[in-house]
């Protein structure tokens, strides 16, 4: 552990967009002490998060929406059938009459019963409301009051009505029976430091060589490469497990090739399973072995939120503990940015590019298709975000639940099944900032397919499997470094002196089917173009030019919207991720930045990598 860091540089913490600048290391609480602290106090007011609750029961935990909404909350993903409820015990200040009020959104209003209804109760009572029935928006709806007469053990129980994705955030017991309570993200990360005493505790500080944000693919092939040379290496994950879009969560195959980092990646890919498969799990299980014997320091299930600065250079990444809530502070000479989102370097302040750039700026045209590969205007539109899954065929009947609520997103789509093609990207939805959106709307999509399909008496026997409440995201921000990776780059397929990885597969960019006619819009298409052999991916774009000691593998490495669609998928990301984990080795021994590394050193990486030296 770390001590007196205080005062050599700027603090950032970031939610839902906001940040709080601090010139010292803060604790919990950035910004006015003040800040509901008449709600906050331990006499008015008793929150409960319910990540934190005792017994999950059928209730899941999202960590996805974090930034967004303030919160890591339960959700009640049954697939149409009410999960089991989630319990916890705790204690208030004293015995009388309690108000009671609970964080949770109706994610789809309408002229329907809203879908993700649930009741609360304490102490065996019910409260008179269904919760998830009145703003869209993540809010305060209240709950009533309640009468206790023994205050050290109170009983909360959350139960689902619907199996169809309720959710909530937290309940709170207030004295007041119109206490303020914030709804902003940045706002309620604060204040929920200040109700549960987090505020008052010192933040553990930790230092290693090397940290990395994001556990998928990449961000494993990271460690596991820095690890092998020595360094002591911490990965963070915002998700109880490790994979990404190849885990058992999201259950996509990974594709692409293994390049010079077959030894590192086979011990965490995937087999070429369908996609949605239940065989991931067996692959997770190989995965979190490897991560587990690995001698890298594992931090699952912690969220990065915020870093510190020094002169252009990132010293510390924040994360917090989605199981205590707690803050846990890492510093190190280097980090690797493998969220997929760019964070890190977005919170850094280095330069990233979003959607799609004219065609004319790096010649990127394919006359064949024209706007629906690259614009003549930039524009924003992305690669869209995938929710797997799937149904089976039984021996007896079964009944799927009536979905209004699904039926003007579904139409009139029928399916038993999805695929990678189940994606969706709207030009008016950001990928990051309404990822809830976008997931809550392929669950629309599925939903309402599947009850089409059992419309049929053949598909009376067929009841849903698993259905992922897990985005897989393609593409979102994209972190600029010295050279930006572009079509040209694999349609030539040329050759760089400090090339890092290898692919061969065709470039590989998806449009909506809804550009051309299709009724719905929760369907993609992929394009192909052919390279006709390998192609290359230089280390200047696996490093951030404005952040002296930020790396980037993965899909938010240094390209072009056209640049990404080649190596973006998970094998080729998993390279990237080896070349910065064996790069932050070379950093370590020369005492050096990337860039120096690869302007400097870069025949070393290579090496280590296992390229041949083309120059003797």
């Amino acid at each position: 552990m770390k001590n007196n860091r205080i005062g050599r540089r700027g603090f950032l913490r970031v939610v839902g967009g906001a940040g709080v600048l601090s010139a010292t290391a803060p604790g919990y609480v950035l910004g006015s002490e003040q800040l509901f602290s008449k709600a906050g106090s331990a006499a008015d007011g008793v929150l409960v998060e319910s990540s934190q609750f005792d017994e999950l029961g059928g209730w899941r935990i999202d960590t996805q929406h974090y930034q967004q909404m303030g919160g890591c909350y339960l959700l009640a993903h049954g697939m149409g059938k009410a999960v089991a409820n989630a319990t916890t015990q705790v204690a208030l200040p004293s015995a009388g009459t309690w108000h009671v009020w609970v964080r949770t959104r109706d994610w789809c209003q309408g002229e329907w019963k809203s879908p993700g209804r649930f009741q609360v109760s304490v102490n065996d009572e019910t409260l008179s409301p269904e919760f998830g029935t009145e703003d869209t928006s993540w809010h305060w709806q209240k709950g009533g009051a309640v009468q206790t007469d023994d205050p050290t053990k109170v009983k909360i129980e959350l139960a689902d009505l619907t199996g169809f994705d309720g959710r909530c955030d937290a309940v709170y017991f207030s004295k007041s029976s119109a206490p303020s309570l914030p709804n902003k993200a940045a706002e309620v990360v604060q204040w929920k430091d200040q109700v549960t005493g987090r505020a008052a505790r010192k933040v553990d500080e930790f230092e290693f060589d090397l940290v990395i944000v994001g556990g998928g693919i990449s961000g494993c092939g990271a460690a596991l490469a820095a690890r092998s040379q020595g360094l002591k290496v911490a990965l963070i994950q915002d998700r109880p497990i490790f994979g990404g879009n190849a885990s058992e969560e999201v259950r996509v195959h990974t594709l692409g090739s293994h390049g010079r980092a077959a030894g590192i990646l086979k011990k965490i890919d995937t087999e070429h399973y369908p996609n949605g498969s239940a065989l991931a799990i067996k692959d997770q299980k190989k995965r979190e072995a490897t991560m587990a014997a690995s001698g890298v320091k594992l931090f699952a299930g912690h969220i990065a939120c915020g870093l510190s600065k020094n002169d252009g250079r990132i010293e510390s990444v924040e994360a917090r503990d989605v199981a205590s809530g707690l803050l846990r502070r890492f510093y190190a000479p280097v980090f690797i940015d493998a969220t997929g989102d760019g964070w890190l370097g977005y919170w850094a302040g280095a330069e990233y590019r979003v959607g799609r750039e004219s065609h004319a700026e790096f010649g990127e045209a394919w006359d064949k298709h024209g706007d629906l590969w690259s614009p003549e205007i930039p524009d924003k539109r992305v690669m869209g975000t995938s929710v797997l899954w799937n149904a089976e065929k039984t021996n007896q009947r079964s009944n799927f639940p009536d979905v209004p609520w699904a039926m003007p997103v579904a139409k009139d789509h029928e399916a038993t099944a999805g695929e990678w093609y189940w994606e969706y990207s709207n030009n008016d939805l950001d990928q990051i900032d309404d990822a809830e959106t976008i997931r809550d709307h392929m669950l629309r999509a599925i939903y309402g397919s599947f009850a089409n399909a059992k419309r049929h008496p053949k598909n009376a026997p067929w009841t849903l499997k698993w259905v992922s409440f897990v985005g897989g995201k393609r593409e979102s921000r994209r972190l600029m470094g010295d050279h930006i990776y572009t079509m040209k780059d694999a349609a030539e397929r040329r050759e760089f002196e400090d090339a890092v990885v290898v692919e061969t597969r065709e470039i590989d960019s998806h449009y909506q089917q809804v550009l051309q006619g299709n009724p719905v819009d929760f369907l993609s298409k992929a394009l192909f173009y052919k390279t006709g052999g390998e192609y290359f991916v230089p280390f200047r774009s696996l490093y951030s030019k404005d952040i002296d000691n930020l790396m980037m593998a993965g899909r938010c490495f240094s390209c072009s919207h056209i640049g990404l669609a080649g190596p973006r998928v998970m094998n080729t990301c998993g390279q990237m991720g080896v070349a910065t984990g064996y790069a932050a080795s070379l950093c370590k021994a020369y005492q050096t930045t990337p860039r120096e590394v690869g302007q400097k050193h870069v025949r070393e990486l290579r090496s280590l990598i296992g390229f041949e030296d083309r120059s003797s």
